[in-house]
């Protein structure tokens, strides 16, 4: 198994394991010297997470710790675009007990500060928040990032689909 550290729309439980069947969430966890950013650059042009190395004692993006099965993190990375707009690396997060364990996480290397990421995305990201009770600071930060409605509809509702209801766009 690998731990992986989800901070964007992986987050979500249901989520990812539309994607990866065997995503289980173990711990929240935080990792520090980093802010969460939407200036990814997606395959469809719009924003998606990234997590900044700051280096700023006070600066933490707080996500999700999912142990996944390492044949479906090939599985992962393909969905991620690992070679296309995100590489992987190791981090060391922070964990509620106060210990600390290194993870595989995503990062951006197509950046474009000028998008914004697709309500249905950032509805994602949100719901993976709420869902592992993330600080509020951090959530009411992500409620804050202005999203736009996607183009295509129907993507929109597949996306949100995965929740067996569709939201009202916001």
């Amino acid at each position: 198994m690998i731990d992986y550290f989800a901070y964007g729309s992986n987050m979500s439980t249901a989520r990812i394991r539309r994607r990866i069947g065997s995503a289980t969430a173990v711990s929240r966890a935080y990792l520090p010297e980093h802010r969460l950013q939407f200036h990814k650059k997606g395959a469809d042009g719009s924003a998606k997470c990234d997590i900044e190395h700051t280096r700023s004692r006070h600066d933490a993006v707080h996500g999700v710790i999912f142990q996944v099965r390492y044949d479906e993190m090939l599985t992962l990375d393909y969905f991620e675009g690992l070679g296309n707009g995100y590489e992987k690396k190791s981090v060391t997060v922070h964990l509620p007990d106060g210990r600390t364990q290194i993870a595989t996480t995503y990062y951006a290397t197509r950046i474009d500060a000028s998008l914004q990421p697709y309500h249905w995305y950032k509805e994602h990201v949100l719901r993976g928040a709420r869902e592992h009770e993330l600080p509020h600071e951090h959530i009411a930060a992500i409620k804050a990032v202005v999203s736009i409605p996607d183009p295509d509809e129907r993507k929109h509702m597949e996306e949100l689909s995965v929740y067996s209801e569709i939201m009202a766009v916001p």
